[in-house]
């Protein structure tokens, strides 16, 4: 391989998985990359359209996968965020709850079963790199990007659950995917999120150790294939003010050295802020791979920094020895992958692999015993008269299907009861009018969504839904509030009678809400983090199902 050739090999770029049209720029554009600068891989990743989510068609991925493979002298290896299976980006697929839902739910053996499945799905459409599961310590409540990506604040339940999602990831030997822990050192006890500017981890060394790194030291000892470098600043570390992702002392020094992991190491999106505000874009990737990366993921200018790499190797700034080091690991795990011998994906077989019965029913499973009761005041729950309620659900989102499946479990479970869906850009009077229903309703029931989402900033409710959830906690009936995500949502409206928490806002965590509201199964989950004062890790009230009518 040329100079140029070993440097692009370490670069991956983002797709959106559409069948493009040959003649089309951005066809054309990647290409290029492929065919003619060589880069070692590509990513999945969401279309935002109109503030519309979209997600790849499975077939659809398979096939234009096919084609730049076809394009690639060495084949490329394709990776994606799939935190909640590959769902998280492929539509058809298994939709998991999020992290916290299966510490919630104290189920070790639904972790390693859904690692399985994302892996299973994940190489069906053509997808060999998993970048997941999360290992961050989620011990900040007012952090804005972790949250329910965690599984818990406690590092040991982190890693027994981490443990389990490797090892299930990797249990396929057939066709195996590569697994990833992130984002290394740790992401949990900030209030920052690195999309838009530098996260700062506070802790010192010693508490560093006990808590941030437990996940991924327990992660490499169960073979993890790689970890990806979060792009924060740990002074306990390294005093310079920089990411992690291009500090030594943080990927060689503690990661390699110390930790003794030896599988390859890839950076966060290079596009996040808390890199590129700091870098110019063939600078970073440099400075990224100085500090120990193997991969650059979504660097901007990809082909500045394929020429850039090679630059900083002749110039002596990069040894010849450091760059074919990171390229053997690179080629190494594309051997691992088998894709020396097939790289295509069979088209025609993905429909059977992504349609798994046994990976639904896992999936609510999880989501019906991760339903965690935290205030029952008056024994609100399970619900008397079902059909004399109100129920408001929040959605995020005007244009996603936030709250769908829930007002149809309503209109299901509770065909008489009032339902209403609602949005952040409803004007201030109809939720006023809204407020006012609640006077013929003996109780009211709120599924407030809140998750968490890149360049959000926080994770909480509005400042139009809080106004209506005042005006729902003055009318003097009894208010239920469903934090469907963020677990620490009461803090803002501790006057509620009932608090039920599902960790995800997964549509099967929509049905165990309002399941679990109605007493249609036992309510069994614990609080895996603590929300001070109100409630402490483990909490939780155990309430049967309501008797069945013979």
């Amino acid at each position: 391989m040329t100079l140029e050739q070993k440097a692009a090999q370490t670069v991956i770029v983002p797709i959106y998985g559409e069948n493009l049209a040959s003649t089309s720029r951005a066809y054309r554009q990647l290409a290029a990359l492929v065919r003619d600068h060589g880069i070692g891989g590509l990513i999945l990743v969401n279309r935002v359209r109109y503030g519309v989510v979209r997600h790849a068609e499975p077939e659809a991925l398979s096939t234009f996968l096919n084609r730049m493979q076809r394009l690639a002298r060495v084949p490329l290896i394709v990776g994606g965020d799939l935190e909640r299976g590959a769902s998280m980006r492929v539509e058809g697929t298994t939709k998991f709850p999020h992290n916290m839902a299966y510490a919630a739910a104290r189920d070790l053996d639904a972790s390693g079963a859904e690692g399985a499945a994302t892996a299973r799905e994940a190489r069906a459409v053509g997808i060999h790199w998993v970048f997941a599961p999360v290992a961050d310590v989620n011990n900040n409540p007012d952090n804005p990007i972790v949250n329910i990506r965690s599984y818990s604040e406690d590092p040991r339940e982190v890693a027994e659950h981490v443990k389990a999602y490797v090892r299930g990831a990797q249990a396929n030997t057939t066709h195996p995917v590569l697994v990833t822990v992130k984002h290394f050192p740790g992401h949990g006890d900030t209030a920052t999120d690195s999309h838009m500017g530098l996260a700062k981890i506070e802790a010192s060394r010693e508490r560093f150790y006990k808590v941030e790194l437990v996940p991924f030291r327990a992660a490499i000892e169960a073979g993890v294939d790689a970890v990806m470098s979060a792009h924060l600043w740990v002074p306990a570390v390294d005093e310079r003010e920089i990411p992690a992702s291009i500090s030594a002392p943080v990927l060689t020094g503690l990661l390699r050295q110390e930790l003794g992991f030896k599988g390859l190491v890839v950076t966060d999106a290079m596009d996040m802020h808390g890199l590129s505000k700091l870098f110019p874009p063939v600078e970073a990737a440099i400075r990224a791979f100085e500090a120990g990366n193997d991969v650059l993921l979504m660097p901007p200018q990809p082909a500045a920094v394929i020429k850039g790499i090679a630059a900083a190797v002749r110039s002596g700034r990069i040894s010849m020895a450091r760059l074919n080091q990171s390229v053997l690991r690179i080629l190494n795990a594309k051997v691992k992958l088998g894709l020396h011998k097939q790289k295509l994906v069979n088209v025609e077989a993905v429909a059977d692999e992504i349609d798994s019965e046994d990976a639904e029913v896992s999936a609510r499973r999880v989501a019906e015993k991760a339903v965690t009761l935290l205030r029952n005041e008056s024994a609100v729950l399970p619900l008397e008269r079902s059909d004399a309620s109100c129920w408001f659900v929040l959605s995020e989102s005007r244009y996603s299907t936030q709250g769908r499946r829930m007002m149809d479990e309503i209109a299901q479970r509770a065909p008489k009861a009032a339902r209403t869906l609602l949005d952040p850009q409803v004007p201030a009077t109809e939720l006023d009018a809204v407020a006012a229903t609640v006077s013929a309703c003996e109780s009211t029931v709120v599924g407030a969504f809140s998750g968490v989402a890149a360049f959000q900033g926080s994770v909480g409710l509005n400042e139009g839904y809080t106004r209506l959830m005042e005006s729902l906690l003055a009318s003097g009936k009894p208010v239920t509030l469903i934090a469907l995500g963020n677990p620490y949502l009461i803090r803002a409206y501790p006057k509620v009678a009932a608090y039920l928490a599902t960790f995800s806002t997964a549509p099967v965590s929509e049905a165990a809400a309002v399941g679990a509201v109605l007493g249609d199964f036992a309510i069994q989950g614990k609080l895996p983090v603590s929300i001070p004062p109100i409630a402490k890790q483990g909490d939780g009230i155990a309430l049967s199902a309501r008797p069945t009518v013979q």
